[in-house]
């Protein structure tokens, strides 16, 4: 290229395609190099074949419940392509083309301040964003590369349901497709090795941990692999056993290896760069999303930041508008998390009230009209609040948990109060009415208070008088 690329996007997923249509919209001249295929893990592996499984198998759980009728697996599968076919064109090359975007495919890489090789073609630039996204982490057990096993990215191309899956890890992705299996039909245990969902509300996780149960999964905790061979017969049995460190064997036709993410960074020459990344690879960014080298951004998984798709859109959002516009816009800290089991766990901001100053308002689902209407009263809302009645986060069980959780997200990012929140009229019945209970109720209880009590008794003493002086007029 005779003139620098202003913007140089490597990486074609959210964050990519969300940051170099930013970049294009306020006039920078941008390339995006991406060496697969546009979309990113969350539209080939991740959430959209992910939300579509879980919704395929609720619906085969309810007519095998129904009249008996067993899933045809293929069926699913042709519905997640279905899904992914539908969404693609969106985040094609030549959508991006449209928007102004150059697209390149091939392998990046860093070769000087300034400067970057796509498959030796050599490129300038003026400011770069790296969001080259993350991968599986495989954890490191003795016979598991030999045995075999499936990730989140390679689960997909199963060619038949299988009939014992061992699911490795206790996080959103396990208890995701663990529960997703266990409902078309799989023989799924799932081995944690500390609690499910441990960043979640310990309520909010027994809930999902007695779901699963109900689902026919085998839950075991505080355990781990130490030890994977394949079956009788060899690898070509198809058949895995797992030893774990409390002495269990467990038999497996397919080993789900869910125990987090790693970053992409590996090969893009980021020391040529002086770009600083952390002891796992992340890269790390402040809260501008700019790294070590003031012309390189980052965003999205490859950062030190939590791995959400949603969170990748708006930090490279940031990043792009912030590199073209010279501009230091912060990141919000407000980080909202869905986990899309059944019951679905939603939460943002603190959800642990142990601090000082601290207190919660929960409301069960039991007590929310809707949830009873629909028969599905398993789950609760419980907000943190802090002084002054601030909403400070919070988690939502249950339906359309993660439905609810924009107006939470809303209030924890605008410092809302409790009082804000009840003083709003909401529809009825909805599940959000358990949020807006949740919030009344809190608001409420400020009533109680002694000092509250007497100025409202005198208030009311006060307009009790102005009635007795000035009768209303009757009619005659």
């Amino acid at each position: 290229m005779d003139h620098p690329i202003d913007l140089l996007v490597i990486g074609g997923g959210t964050a990519g395609i969300v940051g170099a249509k930013t970049a294009a919209r306020l006039g920078a001249r941008t390339l995006l190099v991406e060496e697969n295929r546009t979309g990113g893990d969350c539209l080939w592996t991740g959430c959209i074949p992910s939300k579509t499984l879980l919704s395929a198998a609720a619906q085969a759980a309810a007519a095998r419940d129904a009249s008996g009728a067993e899933p045809d697996f293929s069926q699913v599968q042709a519905r997640i392509r279905a899904a992914i076919e539908t969404i693609e064109p969106e985040d094609s090359p030549e959508a991006l083309e449209r928007a102004g975007v150059r697209v390149l495919k091939g392998t990046a890489r860093f070769t000087a301040p300034g400067e970057a090789e796509v498959d030796g073609q050599k490129l300038r630039f003026r400011q770069a964003l790296i969001v080259t996204g993350s991968s599986p982490a495989v954890a490191s057990i003795p016979g598991l590369e030999d045995a075999g096993f499936v990730t989140s990215e390679t689960i997909w191309d199963l060619p038949e349901l299988p009939r014992r899956l061992v699911v490795i890890g206790g996080g959103p992705i396990a208890c995701e497709l663990g529960q997703a299996f266990a409902r078309l039909g799989s023989q799924v245990s799932i081995l944690a090795r500390s609690g499910l969902l441990p960043k979640e509300d310990p309520e909010a996780s027994a809930l999902v941990r007695a779901s699963l149960e109900r689902d026919g999964a085998t839950v075991i905790l505080d355990d781990e692999p130490q030890q994977v061979h394949s079956g009788p017969g060899g690898r070509s049995s198809g058949s895995t056993v797992i030893t774990t460190k409390a002495g269990r064997e467990l038999e497996a036709d397919v080993v789900l290896v869910a125990t987090g993410r790693r970053a992409r960074t590996a090969g893009l020459g980021l020391e040529r760069i002086g770009v600083d990344c952390d002891d796992a690879g992340q890269l790390l960014v402040d809260d501008a999303m700019r790294t070590s080298n003031p012309a390189v951004w980052a965003a999205g998984d490859v950062t030190q930041h939590p791995k959400f798709t949603h969170l990748a859109g708006v930090h490279a959002s940031t990043a792009a508008s912030n590199a073209v516009l010279g501009l230091r816009r912060a990141v919000s800290p407000t980080v909202p998390r869905i986990t899309f089991t059944s019951p679905e766990v939603a939460a943002v901001g603190i959800t642990n009230a142990s601090g000082p100053g601290l207190t919660t308002s929960t409301v069960s689902l039991e007590t929310t009209d809707r949830a009873i209407a629909q028969g599905s009263t398993e789950g609760f809302v419980r907000l943190v609040v802090g002084k002054r009645g601030r909403i400070l986060g919070g988690t939502i069980v249950g339906p359309r948990a993660g439905e609810s959780l924009g107006e939470l997200s809303l209030a924890v990012e605008q410092k809302l109060t409790t009082r804000a929140l009840a003083g709003v009229t909401h529809a009825y019945p909805t599940f959000s009415d358990a949020l807006w209970n949740a919030a009344i109720a809190h608001a409420s209880s400020g009533l109680s208070s002694p000092a509250v009590k007497t100025a409202t008794a005198a208030l009311a003493a006060i307009t009790r008088f102005r009635h007795r002086s000035h009768p209303a007029q009757r009619s005659a």
